[in-house]
């Protein structure tokens, strides 16, 4: 008797529930990408004990007839595709047709929704796939999807859920992609019965990035605007002083689709390499549009992996856009970077017009919550939601654009490291790190001299045969071109061997075998640009070779060290990402002094 069986029906169906959803947010994320693709333009999600007893998700967009409620719980339909050849431009977020099968196969569902043209609204139980007790009732337009009892026919699949707190987290997180990703929308996240978060759908996306992320997440974004002839970029990178520890702070989109895609997130993180600390993440909310046909989503269960055609030209145009942006607005830190505070004054008729204040003030006496914006030359009063996007566009004092380093006072130097100079006629006083703006200079002149060199290889005396691993043998193989490109003469010894005959003579007299390796390795990573690989060389030169900490430096050489800031492309952070300069202004100092409150 054959061992090998026909699996039923039902068994496979939930074989292959448990590939779509995996926990209560991969239900929360399929139902809300149906809504946004309905056309809804609100969307109220609840949920009770981490969405395992209750997921509701409600929405206005176009509902369904009686025939679509029958039809829409089959497996593989949908009603995005109509032939293979529609994978080529799709648009949606969903369309293989698997989300409401799969939910309905390991959990109680309800439905109720109506078409706009419709007198009444339609409402059935599902379960297993198979549509019951459907029946008219009174309905809004759009749609309700009510989920129970997840997995409570598949006991084991239930046993290795999280705790309500975890599950809670992964479905906030899901649902922070989709508000930021589709601003249009106006998203409301019921938790436990208690309000989580309500974004008002205004399709500004600073504000929906305000309410989700924060002020502090938010204040020192810039934003992005661009066109290349392949794709268009629009979202915000965040300047050189707001970083974070990991890279949850990146929303990265594809035709409004939320995708991870690491080729993407490293191109990006190299544009900030000097100009954050080393091992911090920038933040940024991008949303790349691109032909359809240039790209695949078909190539992960959940769709958030997606893969470019011609990806190499798309991450270097990218990573030049974004260099361009980036070198526009680096910005010299304060020590105190809070950009709006709520402050308690008595009144607005007691506000001085004249005085001198670059951030809101919220006042005390209004029930209305208005915000004053004042500066040297006015007073505006605006709502507070107004007030959330105008609170993006107050500007830092000072960028490289309009900043010389020449042109301040030298006034002296403290505990042999810090400098300090004086611009009279801004009233704001610098400190610059003397050991961090050398190093600067010293980062990028080394820097350019690599870029310009024309690489002399240096001869083995005993060339020397390198084992590699099948891997390693392909790669290697393939990129023969490129070692020669930056100085390695390597040849194919055996079919699991090369041979190295000679080296780049800028790396000094390096171990060839290991450089060789850890060249290989790199190109794994896409680092096909010379002067990255021997990035961490030059910071360390430059760190070793630079005035330290405690050093005696005369003025001469503070005033030769400022005119060569002056000619650094990024004379605000040292190598490693450190500042090499803050700024306080006069009216900061007569604070803490209490001159003026």
């Amino acid at each position: 008797m054959s061992k090998i069986k026909v699996l039923d029906g039902l068994t496979v169906q939930k074989i292959a529930a448990g590939e779509v959803i995996e926990r209560p947010a991969s239900i929360v994320k399929e139902l809300v990408e149906n809504s946004i693709d309905a056309g809804s333009t609100q969307i109220v999600v609840e949920t009770i004990d981490g969405g395992k007893s209750l997921i509701r998700v409600t929405d206005n967009g176009e509902g369904m007839d009686r025939e679509d409620v029958l039809l829409a719980f089959k497996r593989h339909s949908t009603s995005k595709l109509y032939s293979i050849d529609d994978l080529n431009t799709i648009m949606t977020l969903g369309f293989r047709g698997e989300a409401l099968s799969s939910i309905c196969a390991v959990a109680v569902v309800e439905v109720i929704t109506r078409r706009v043209e419709s007198e009444e609204g339609i409402k059935a139980i599902v379960l297993d796939g198979i549509v019951n007790d459907i029946m008219p009732i009174g309905a809004p337009t759009g749609t309700t999807m009510i989920i129970k009892n997840l997995f409570f026919n598949l006991p084991v699949r239930k046993k290795f859920l999280k705790s309500n707190s975890t599950e809670d987290t992964h479905i906030s997180d899901i649902l922070t992609k989709l508000a930021i990703g589709n601003p249009g929308v106006s998203f409301k996240y019921i938790r436990d019965n208690r309000v989580i978060f309500n974004t008002n759908g205004s399709k500004d996306n600073i504000n929906t990035i305000y309410e989700l992320l924060g002020k502090d997440n938010t204040r020192d974004l810039i934003p992005l605007d661009i066109e290349t002839e392949d794709f268009k970029v629009i979202g915000y990178l965040s300047k050189n002083t707001l970083y974070r520890s990991n890279r949850a702070h990146q929303y990265l989109y594809v035709n409004g689709r939320y995708v991870v895609d690491y080729k993407i997130s490293r191109t990006i993180e190299n544009q900030y390499t000097s100009l954050i600390p080393i091992n911090k993440y920038p933040i940024y909310i991008l949303n790349i549009s691109i032909d359809p046909k240039n790209i695949d989503v078909n190539i992960h269960p959940t769709k958030q992996e997606i893969k470019f055609i011609g990806d190499t030209m798309i991450y270097e145009k990218l990573g030049m856009v974004i260099k361009r942006n980036l070198n526009t607005v680096i910005n010299i830190p304060k020590p105190v970077n809070k950009r709006m505070e709520e402050v308690r004054t008595p009144s607005i008729f007691e506000i001085n017009k004249t005085e001198r204040v670059d951030k809101p003030y919220k006042l005390e006496d209004d029930k209305e919550s208005i915000i004053v914006f004042k500066d040297l030359s006015h007073v505006e009063i605006v709502k507070e939601d107004e007030a959330l996007s105008k609170e993006v566009e107050i500007k830092n004092q000072t960028n490289k654009k309009d900043f010389k380093f020449s042109a301040l006072k030298q006034i002296g130097i403290g505990f042999k490291t810090y400098i300090f100079a004086e611009d009279i006629l801004n009233d704001k006083l610098f400190i610059i790190d003397q050991h961090a703006a050398h190093e600067r200079v010293l980062y990028e002149r080394l820097l350019n001299e690599y870029n310009n060199e024309s690489i002399i290889v240096q001869q083995l005396l005993y060339p020397e045969i390198v084992e590699l691993n099948p891997t390693e043998y392909i790669n290697a193989k393939e990129n023969i071109d490129y070692f020669n490109k930056i100085g390695f003469e390597i040849d194919i010894f055996d079919e699991k061997s090369i041979i190295i005959r000679g080296v780049p003579m800028i790396f000094g007299k390096p171990n060839s075998k290991s450089l060789f390796i850890e060249v290989l390795d790199k190109i794994d990573v896409k680092i096909m640009h010379n002067h990255e690989l021997k990035l961490e060389k030059i910071i360390k030169l430059a760190c070793t070779s630079a005035i330290k900490a405690g050093d005696s430096i005369k003025n001469m050489e503070v005033s030769s060290l400022f005119k060569q800031l002056d000619n650094c492309n990024q004379p605000f952070t040292c190598p490693h990402g450190r500042p090499t300069i803050i700024e306080i202004t006069k009216d900061e100092l007569e604070k803490k002094f209490l001159r003026i409150m």
